[in-house]
């Protein structure tokens, strides 16, 4: 933490009631009372402390709301932003149940969308999703593309862009961080031939659904029922030079769950091309753990939020401050769940988010009340 506040430069030069180290506490103590006021929150994060200061004879007077709110502006979003990539990074280990497939660190990529309150800077800045004629949104909305770890669901990458700019450009900016020893899965709205072309640069490998109207020609087909054809650039990247990239197909149906008589169909594109060690349908069945990312989205926005708009902050630069506090918040949980997931040899996603939530809250103001020489047992 106090490597992120020395090289964004926010380091303040005189003692404040509110100094840098708890501001940065507070915004990702925010995400784990999301429905307590500021005031609240902060009052939460250090009664085990309080505790202690009044057997001393102590007694800290509580910042009211607007020095909090000076506080939050003089941090700024840099030191979140700085302290997020330096702390956030795939956690899983080759014994984390659920979390490789064949050797293969399994990472999803999606995206979602958090309401921001209806003030005009919000509104110039973030924009509004569209309506229809003589009506309008009731909220701003800020863009969130999220990059999760399958078998832990940690986001160890994030990007947030205004509303009007699409998921797939977000997506193509936030390869940055997969890696050769991935496979990176995507749903049909992300599908493109440089979403392809970037992750095979990086060295990681792919399985992603095709959309309905895009069409391949079979090349070879496959012992398995799979196969080969090529994804070509279009205009663009043609005239850059760019050439036609080897893939696999996959087409299977599955039964409508309403509808037994109805079938689903399904075609899924990969760089795996060695059928003995990825048979299609072992990807097949891979793939549907992809929507293990919806279930992140809600312990982001309806576990850790609760709120009707997600987001408290009024002005545009503290709306980025919260969301990296929360992206924050949503790690310590998570990271929380994957040490005691490993000491118990049991896979992460059988433990419960919103029980170590409930742990968190709960043991802050406990440790807080230990000597320092008791830490260690506990």
């Amino acid at each position: 933490m106090e490597q992120a506040i020395a090289k964004t430069r926010v380091k303040e030069e005189r003692y404040r009631s509110l100094p840098a180290q708890l501001v940065v506490c507070l915004i990702v103590a925010m995400s784990l009372w999301s429905r307590d006021s500021m005031r609240d929150v902060l009052k939460n994060l250090i009664d085990g402390l309080s505790e202690a200061w009044v057997k001393l004879g102590k007694y800290w007077q509580f910042p009211c709301k607007s020095a909090i709110t000076q506080a939050r502006q003089r941090l700024g979003a840099g030191v979140m932003r700085e302290l997020f990539h330096q702390l956030v990074r795939p956690m899983a280990n080759r014994e984390t149940i659920g979390a490789f497939l064949n050797g293969l660190r399994i990472v999803v990529i999606d995206g979602t969308c958090l309401d921001i309150p209806d003030s005009d800077e919000n509104a110039r800045v973030f924009g509004r999703p569209g309506s229809r004629p003589g009506t309008r949104a009731a909220f701003p909305k800020v863009r969130l593309v999220i990059l999760i770890e399958g078998g832990t669901h940690l986001i160890f990458d994030a990007l947030m862009c205004p509303y009007r700019i699409g998921e797939r450009v977000r997506a193509l900016k936030l390869l940055r961080s997969v890696t050769s020893g991935m496979l990176l899965m995507w749903d049909r709205g992300l599908h493109s031939y440089a979403m392809v072309q970037r992750t095979v640069c990086r060295g990681c490998d792919y399985l992603g659904r095709i959309p309905g109207n895009v069409k391949f020609l079979s090349e070879k087909t496959l012992d398995d029922g799979s196969y080969l054809s090529w994804i070509h650039p279009s205009g663009n990247f043609r005239k850059k030079g760019f050439e036609p990239i080897l893939v696999r197909v996959i087409e299977y149906t599955i039964d409508h769950l309403d509808n037994p008589e109805e079938q689903i169909r399904y075609r899924l594109i990969t760089s795996l091309l060695d059928i003995e060690k990825f048979p299609a349908q072992l990807l097949a069945c891979q793939y549907h753990e992809r929507w293990e990312v919806e279930n992140t989205i809600d312990e982001l926005k309806v576990h850790l939020l609760g709120r009707k708009t997600h987001i408290r902050s009024q002005k545009p630069r503290e709306v980025v401050q919260e969301v990296y506090g929360l992206l924050l918040g949503h790690w310590a949980v998570r990271t929380l769940i994957f040490q005691a997931a490993t000491s118990a040899d049991v896979a992460p996603l059988r433990l419960s988010f919103t029980g170590t939530l409930r742990v968190l809250r709960r043991a802050i103001p406990k440790f807080q009340r230990l000597q320092p020489q008791q830490l260690p047992f506990f």
